[in-house]
């Protein structure tokens, strides 16, 4: 892969968003590719925005996205989806919550997986890889909420 793909997550203090990316960065980082991230937490400790981008592939210079260059946004707030929408490149697949299951949404802290599954379908990357880096970077007691959460988001 000589192109480099840029991901941006996007939603409140909170949600995860700073744990999908790092389980996005070690997940392409184990598969081969150079992999940059970066984090801008804003006001997260008071509920608000929050976003972090991964870029990868096979040489990567800087860890930020250009703007308009994200090829997926994925925002886990519908209030910023607009605020966001912004970075995303035109043809880039926007996910939200719009695109899972929210009412088999058991626990909301687990909404970061569910829509990491959302993403993994676009990515050429087998299930085993991404579970493998969630049950790492999760305590053992969230793994089955965790695992059956991102298999409900790659599935929608």
């Amino acid at each position: 892969m000589q192109k480099v793909v840029n991901i941006t997550v996007a939603g409140l203090g909170g949600q995860g968003v700073l744990t999908v990316t790092d389980i996005i960065a070690e997940v392409m980082f184990r598969a081969g590719f150079d992999v940059k991230k970066s984090e801008v937490h804003g006001m997260s400790q008071r509920g608000g925005s929050v976003s972090s981008e991964v870029r990868y592939g096979k040489e990567v210079a800087s860890p930020m996205v250009p703007e308009g260059e994200s090829d997926f946004l994925i925002v886990m707030e519908p209030t910023q989806v607009e605020v966001n929408r912004h970075k995303l490149k035109a043809g880039g697949v926007l996910i939200t919550t719009d695109d899972v299951p929210m009412d088999k949404l058991t626990n909301p802290k687990a909404l970061n997986t569910m829509m990491l599954g959302a993403l993994s379908k676009h990515l050429e990357l087998a299930d085993e890889s991404w579970l493998a880096v969630i049950k790492e970077r999760l305590p053992e007691k969230l793994h089955a909420l965790n695992i059956e959460m991102f298999e409900l988001g790659r599935n929608a």
